[in-house]
């Protein structure tokens, strides 16, 4: 095994999760796909191999046992995360991959046809014209979650939920929420990061 294949291993070990080795090969494809494209399109500003294993695989896919069985949309996916590695640990699962940068949109098309994703949609939208709600939503980095909410208040109606992760200062963000919406904080550990990771799943009270 590679250095690479040897760290993705561990990880997904300590995060419990079980995934065979075509499964694996396949996260560590989108790597080489995201390394490859990264130089002229700018998609990430991590650019160590080993380190997108940590930072992007591993960290997607920490809130994998958070993430409900049904149809999922991922706002403000950018390069496709969390969104192609969670698609990828979960075939079954259908995913929407929402985002208004084309130069971003159109490598995750070609990520989608070289590693057969057919539980992925893409679409090329602002997330205040995306129309069609989702059982769940989750977003990575993608704004403040009182600016979140704002916009995905129409798609968040009945049992929808958003799990929306972020960084050590979320407390702020919760504090900053209308009294509508009911939030559970998770703590995320990422193996082979010492950055503090949160999942927080939001709900309308």
């Amino acid at each position: 095994m590679t250095e690479d294949q040897q760290r993705l291993a561990r990880g997904l070990a300590e995060l419990n999760i079980d995934l065979d080795r075509e499964q694996q090969e396949r996260l560590l494809l989108y790597r080489d796909l995201l390394v490859r494209w990264n130089r002229a399109y700018n998609l990430t500003a991590v650019r160590d191999p080993a380190e997108m294993v940590t930072r992007h695989l591993l960290d997607s896919l920490a809130v994998l046992p958070h993430v409900e069985p049904v149809d999922t949309l991922d706002v403000g996916t950018g390069a496709g995360l969390p969104g192609i590695p969670l698609a990828l640990a979960r075939p079954d699962q259908s995913f929407v991959l929402l985002d208004s940068n084309g130069k971003k949109l159109r490598f995750i098309r070609q990520a989608r046809r070289e590693l057969g994703l057919h539980n992925v949609e893409v679409v090329h939208a602002r997330v205040e014209q995306y129309r069609k709600a989702p059982s769940q939503i989750i977003s990575r980095a993608f704004a403040a979650l009182p600016d979140m909410l704002e916009l995905l208040g129409p798609l968040m109606q009945g049992d929808v939920r958003l799990l929306a992760m972020k960084a050590a200062a979320a407390d702020q963000e919760m504090a900053a929420l209308p009294a509508c919406w009911r939030v559970q904080r998770e703590t995320l550990s990422v193996p082979g990061l010492a950055e503090s990771r949160v999942l927080l799943i939001v709900r309308r009270q």
